[in-house]
């Protein structure tokens, strides 16, 4: 299927523009204030106003409604209105949230790299793809993403998949007139066009609508959240009718009975924590991005916690990834290459004959090389592949003039073959792996051994050869054959200097390494020798070697510090799939062209930002705005402290639910002869109002002292047993049990006898008492949640944001004891003065009783 669209016509120059020149700075500038950026509308965000109705309209919010409904029936207006109050109070609280953490994740999707080759001024640049003008000459290879409608003016086996447009992974071949269109992907091959088209104007702005409300999967950990969200909801709806119809059949009058069933249906439900998590998880995706590792979704955040083996490859993550030519090697002798960095300034040195030599080799090397070097900020960089580049700043320092021009026809690198080749000046150019060019060559005395001493020294290692022939064949197994061996390039790129560290953080974290590369056997294992990756005893393998069953896969490589070298795309999605057969949750950094679908089957995929191809960055789930591997270990340190952190803010906030449903507990069991400790408005004023800031504090603050020492979590579950046995066993009951006891303190003193009614103003004050005992109780939950396995003052403060949300906290308590409209609304006053102590001594009780169950229980991993 060949795809055709007229051009669009240039509104500002009516002639054609040259294309291998393309359009020059000035000119650019002048079409994109004309035309506007090419940019379509990104995913549609959710606007305000859904917002703030879905906050009124899930599934407890209509739950409430109806009760507040059937107050209005029943004739109870002041209940109805308290029920109302809930509502209304706790939905402004989550569309605040929620709308926080949308902005959080409109601001990161911004920052998502976008950039493109194109020719101006006669050279190869790289811009911003917002910057694409109409004329535009935009050069693509496997990999990239088509930035606007392309008319192609120059093709090389160009086949495109149309699955960013239509939906469907439909692969195309184009030739030389078609129209490829904005948001496809390059399948295989190289090509050169034109822009006709850019902007709303392209067909993907045109079917922006339909695209733009495609929307991500929310992760295990919201799931998870969602699931006992509804569940708690669910609960307390059905306890709270139960509650209510055993108190009718005890005598206790409707209107008596329904606000105290209600407020046990809204104790038992943690209002606002599904906000806050989402707000949580968005302050986390903000500190990565800061951090360079930009998180594409929300899912990827929570993945990031489980990870236990990382699959990595050489270039880029544990090296620079400037691979620039040191050395050349030629039958007539070795060359060293002198220059720093991408600039074309230097020279060779050594014998006439292997400098001569080496400059035959440095333009054959140029011409199959279809990616150079621009100079911008100062500083010479390459536009594409930095193994391309590396070859036309090589061949500068050779002195070489090479014109892309003079090129007939181009056979892409292709990851099989392992190979690219051109046609140009009656010769076939070929560059490639040593153990793919070199069998295709007539014998050379010395070359392997060359080879294999350069890899040895942790260099990368090209050969260059040529061929003359008439005429360019069609197919690249035709061209790439009885070749004359020109010479081996050595290319350096030298580990990170943060590399080994990196290595060793991820190992703390509990994660498994493996090396997983393209390059040279004895490049991978001497690039993971120095960066402390490789371990005695572990596997080194070769991509060839690996078995055909899954299982054994795994077996080989159930170790840390394993090589596998010279793997195919394929052989890197088999690896993953392996690993995650043994049990492991996989990371996989990879940035190929044809790496999306080991990317895509990964727990996590992770892609480099700039370095690699759009379709790994389209399937990934953690863009690398800095490719080392010091930043992926970041990140998954940051995925494994916001676990932590969560439940910190998870515990804190049902040990609340706990305090704040048992006096409608012993209400309902006591058949209505002890009054409720608490009002409705307390209860909403405790979960959506006090407990707010020291939930998110608990929740973004550093991580847990264990996070990068505990192993990742067995399964997917905030609540497990552990947590379940903390809340519901040690903190819960002490805070409840000491807000009772308070609250009965001030009837009993003031001669309440069971079964009373007690009077209005007494009432108030007991259950202010209860109220103030539950606030302080939550400080000292607070505390106690720092830390999973140590007491609360072990625990360094520094860069803690609690203290100021225990601060406002307070002052809550206080502004709610001395502000009358929120008193009044409370229903409840200041206590009695002989009622302090034991108001006070909740705090100490809580620590206690959280340090001792600390100390005496078995020492685990959350999980």
């Amino acid at each position: 299927m060949v795809m055709t669209r007229e051009p669009q016509a240039d509104p500002l120059q009516g002639r054609p523009v040259p294309v291998r020149s393309g359009l020059t700075g000035p000119d650019a500038a002048r079409r994109l204030g004309h035309d506007g950026r090419n940019l379509v509308p990104p995913p549609q965000r959710t606007l305000p106003f859904l917002l703030l109705a879905s906050s009124f309209t899930h599934s407890f919010a209509l739950l409430l409604w109806a009760a507040a409904a059937l107050a209005f029936i029943g004739g109870l207006p002041e209940a109805a209105w308290a029920v109302v109050t809930v509502i209304v109070v706790s939905g402004l609280v989550g569309f605040v949230l929620d709308y926080w953490s949308d902005r959080i994740g409109q601001r990161l999707r911004r920052r998502a790299p976008a950039a493109v080759r194109v020719i101006r001024d006669g050279r190869q640049a790289r811009v911003n793809a917002d910057e694409l003008v109409v004329n535009d000459v935009v050069l693509l290879r496997a990999g990239d993403r088509v930035p606007a409608d392309i008319r192609l003016t120059e093709v090389h086996d160009f086949v495109v998949v149309e699955v960013g447009v239509t939906g469907m992974r439909e692969m195309l071949r184009c030739d030389e007139g078609t129209t490829v269109f904005a948001g496809t992907h390059v399948a295989a091959g190289e090509a050169e066009g034109v822009v006709v088209t850019t902007g709303m104007w392209t067909r993907l702005g045109q079917d922006s609508p339909l695209l733009r409300h495609a929307r991500r999967p929310s992760g295990p950990l919201v799931e998870n959240l969602r699931d006992l969200t509804a569940a708690a909801a669910a609960a307390a709806t059905g306890t709270a009718l139960v509650v209510f119809l055993l108190t009718l059949l005890v005598g206790v009058p409707p209107a008596e009975g329904f606000l105290p069933a209600v407020g046990l249906a809204v104790a038992l439900v943690p209002l606002g924590l599904r906000s806050i998590v989402h707000l949580c998880l968005a302050w986390a995706a903000q500190r990565m991005a800061d951090a360079h590792a930009l998180v594409r979704h929300s899912a990827a955040v929570q993945q990031l916690g489980t990870v236990t083996f990382l699959c990595i490859p050489a270039a880029g993550v544990l090296t620079r990834g400037e691979p620039v030519a040191v050395e050349v090697w030629t039958p007539e002798g070795t060359v060293q290459v002198t220059g720093t960095g991408y600039a074309p300034e230097g020279a060779l040195v050594g014998d006439a004959a292997a400098v001569a030599a080496a400059h035959d080799l440095a333009l054959s090397a140029a011409l199959c090389s279809s990616d150079g070097y621009f100079f911008t900020d100062g500083q010479w960089r390459p536009v594409g592949d930095p193994v391309e580049a590396a070859c036309h700043v090589l061949a500068a320092r050779a002195g070489v003039d090479v014109s892309l021009a003079a090129v007939e026809r181009r056979y892409p690198f292709d990851p099989h073959r392992r190979r690219a080749s051109a046609f140009a000046k009656g010769s076939v150019h070929v560059k490639g792996a040593p153990d793919a060019v070199l069998p295709r060559c007539r014998a050379v005395a010395g070359a392997a051994d060359a080879s294999a001493a350069m890899a040895d020294r942790g260099l990368r290692v090209l050969a260059v050869a040529r061929r003359d022939l008439a005429a360019p064949p069609e197919q690249a197994e035709d061209a790439e054959r009885d070749l004359t061996l020109l010479g081996l390039i050595g290319l350096a790129d030298p580990p990170r200097s943060d590399a080994r560290t990196a290595v060793t953080r991820c190992r703390r974290l509990g994660i498994r390494l493996a090396l997983v590369t393209g390059e040279d056997p004895r490049t991978a294992l001497a690039v993971a020798r120095a960066t402390g990756l490789a371990r005695p005893g572990a596997p080194v393998l070769h991509g060839a070697e690996l078995p055909d069953d899954l299982r054994e896969i795994g077996e080989l490589l159930d170790s840390d510090g394993a090589v596998v070298s010279r793997v195919t795309p394929e052989d890197r999605r088999r690896v993953t799939v392996a690993l995650q057969h043994r049990g492991y949750t996989v990371a996989t950094t990879a940035g190929g062209a044809a790496d999306d679908a080991a990317l895509r089957r990964a727990d996590v995929g992770i892609a480099p930002g700039y370095a690699g191809a759009d379709t790994a960055r389209d399937s990934a789930d953690l863009v690398l705005l800095d490719s080392g591997i010091a930043t992926v270990a970041a990140a998954l340190g940051a995925g494994r402290a916001i676990r932590v952190t969560l439940r910190r803010a998870l515990t804190y906030r049902l040990t609340g639910v706990v305090a704040m449903a048992t006096p409608f507990l012993v209400w309902a069991v006591t058949g209505g002869a002890v009054p409720p400790a608490l009002t409705l408005g307390q209860v909403l004023a405790i979960g959506v109002g006090v407990d707010l800031l020291p939930a998110l504090a608990l929740g973004v603050g550093p991580r847990g002292w264990r996070a990068l020492r505990d192993p990742p979590p067995d399964g997917e579950f905030l609540v497990d047993r552990r947590l379940a046995v903390r809340v519901g066993g040690v903190l819960g009951p002490v805070e409840a049990v000491t807000a009772l006891f308070t609250f009965g303190v001030v009837l009993w003193v003031n001669g309440w006898q069971w079964g009373q009614s007690p009077a209005p103003l007494l009432l108030a004050q007991a259950s202010g008492a209860a109220f103030a005992t539950i606030v302080l109780g939550q400080v000292a939950a607070a505390l106690a949640c720092r830390s999973e396995t140590r007491p609360f003052d072990a625990v360094p403060w520094r860069s803690d944001p609690l203290p100021r949300g225990l601060g406002a906290q307070l002052l809550l308590l206080w502004l709610f004891f001395t502000a009358p409209p929120l008193a009044g609304w409370l229903g409840s006053t200041v206590p009695p003065g002989f009622v302090w102590p034991g108001v006070v001594c909740v705090v100490p009780a809580l620590l206690a009783a959280d340090t001792i169950h600390k100390v005496v229980r078995p020492s685990q991993a959350p999980g």
